[in-house]
């Protein structure tokens, strides 16, 4: 039985109050293949009210029964495996190799090291004559976004429910369909009622709502820093904690000592990792001055390599970006560089060669680009690199803080040393040396306009507690 238009409130699957439906597009076709319902407001009260009962009971149940839980998740998680990769591959045009080696793995991932993290994990400390204990903050209003689905709904879920709050998830009404497998998991799993509940819907119907509900302790978001202002003003009226992680610009400094082609092509990789649409993404690439033309045709020869094309297939590294809203914004941003007088090494507009419709965009690399343009400064999300010239290392830090974002950075070297020394000077939450595998113990977050707030593992874990001192507890 199919739960498109449905929701999970509760423990059961409900329709909306209002019906109302929202189609559902492949981005490799631009045609609907699926339906959901949208909620309302009352939609949401419903949601948080069974959270809410949920709670009382939740929170005090024993860290040994919520770890058993999240075991029981994973299992279910590890059945519906192939399911999750369709799923994403075809809601947000994810090759269904990456689909499954990244998107659908991140979920497992997420699961692991929460697990981990949780086993560890200590809820209380005696100092002085105070006992400090770490209670779970309360109902969670989770708000995630389309382009890594499972990677934020996990990131997010599992340490809730590791701390012992209750959530009210709503997954982005662009790339739904995980989210409601996702919840088909939660319900095989035996979550108890109330403790997980999902509405599908729009940011100003359903999210907003979210923000502002006077019974939501904490707002968890993910998407653009437009958006997340939005929350975090609407959530200001109750006085709740707001984490958010937003937008990023993140600069890759390869520095003189580098192997410069090897790091030029990874760089190349990392930024059109799911076809530019991640919000770590490098997507600045600072090189020295005398070294840029050769830089420039390490990348050109780089992106040239990727095939673009249907998402279905094994041998497709490149989709589809997820919407035609994506597409004009990637192609106006193109269309940006050329005029402002960025050099346009391969790619720019229109749809690659042979691809008539989807929202494909060109593999496209910048060269000569400066810091003043509107490439250097906005957010792409898509397969979109700028390769920035820098005369010294002093210089390329400059240029690599000089952003109101600070989610990620990038740093190659030959020595680690050195690597180190200039990470110790990026703004950023993350800084990644020499292209290190994915860590889903190390926090996740960032500085600046990038958000607030750390996820992953018991960093994650943390940021749904309260601290409560209790003085006077004694011997």
């Amino acid at each position: 039985m199919s739960h498109h238009k449905k929701f999970f409130i509760d423990g059961v699957w409900v329709d909306p109050d209002v019906p109302a439906v929202l189609d559902v597009i492949d981005p490799s076709t631009e045609e609907a293949y699926a339906q959901i319902s949208v909620g309302s407001a009352v939609d949401v009260d419903k949601a948080v009210a069974a959270a809410k009962r949920a709670f009382a009971s939740f929170s005090l149940t024993s860290k040994e029964e919520r770890l058993e839980l999240l075991k029981r998740i994973h299992a279910v998680y590890l059945e519906r495996f192939e399911d999750i990769a369709q799923a994403v591959s075809q809601e947000m045009g994810a090759p269904i190799a990456f689909a499954r080696d990244s998107q659908a793995w991140a979920g497992r991932g997420h699961l692991e090291a929460t697990i981990a993290a949780f086993e560890a994990y200590e809820f209380s400390e005696k100092r002085g004559t105070a006992m400090i204990v770490k209670e779970p903050i309360g109902v969670c209003a989770l708000i995630t976004p389309w382009n890594w689905p499972l990677n934020q709904i996990v990131c997010k879920v599992a340490p809730a429910i590791a701390a012992g709050c209750t959530v009210v998830l709503k997954p982005s009404e662009v790339a739904p369909i995980s989210g409601i497998i996702f919840s088909e998991v939660m319900e095989a799993a035996g979550v108890p009622k109330g403790v997980y509940n999902m509405i599908n819907g729009t940011g100003p119907d359903v999210g907003q709502i979210m923000a502002g509900h006077s019974d939501v302790d904490m707002v968890s978001f993910t998407g653009s820093t437009r958006a997340g202002i939005i929350v975090a003003k609407t959530a200001a009226d109750t006085v709740k904690r707001v984490a958010q992680e937003l937008g990023g610009k993140s600069p890759n400094i390869i520095l003189a000592d580098a192997d410069l082609e090897n790091a030029v092509r990874q760089g190349v990789q990392g930024c059109f990792g799911n076809t530019g649409q991640s919000c770590d993404a490098p997507t600045r690439m600072l090189v020295p001055v005398d070294r840029h033309d050769d830089a420039l045709a390490f990348a050109k020869s780089e992106a040239e390599t990727f095939v673009t094309g249907d998402p279905r297939s094994e041998e497709t590294g490149l989709g589809p970006v997820v919407s035609q809203i994506q597409f004009d914004k990637i192609q106006g941003l193109i269309e940006a560089g050329i005029k402002e007088g960025a050099t346009l090494v391969t790619g720019g507009l229109g749809r690659p060669e042979g691809l008539n419709r989807g929202y494909y965009v060109r593999p496209t690399i910048f060269g000569h680009v400066t810091n003043d343009m509107t490439i250097a400064r906005e957010e792409i999300f898509g397969p979109v690199l700028s390769i920035m010239p820098y005369k010294d290392e002093e210089e390329a830090v400059e240029i690599a803080n000089d952003t109101v974002y600070g989610l990620a950075a990038y740093v190659q070297s030959g020595d680690i040393g050195h690597a180190r020394k200039v990470a110790a000077r990026l703004r950023a939450g993350s800084v990644y040396l020499n292209y290190p595998e994915w860590d889903t113990m190390a926090p996740f977050g960032g500085y600046k306009q990038s958000g607030n707030g750390r996820e992953y593992a018991d960093w994650a874990i943390h940021d749904f507690l309260e601290i409560k001192g209790i003085v006077g507890w004694g011997e």
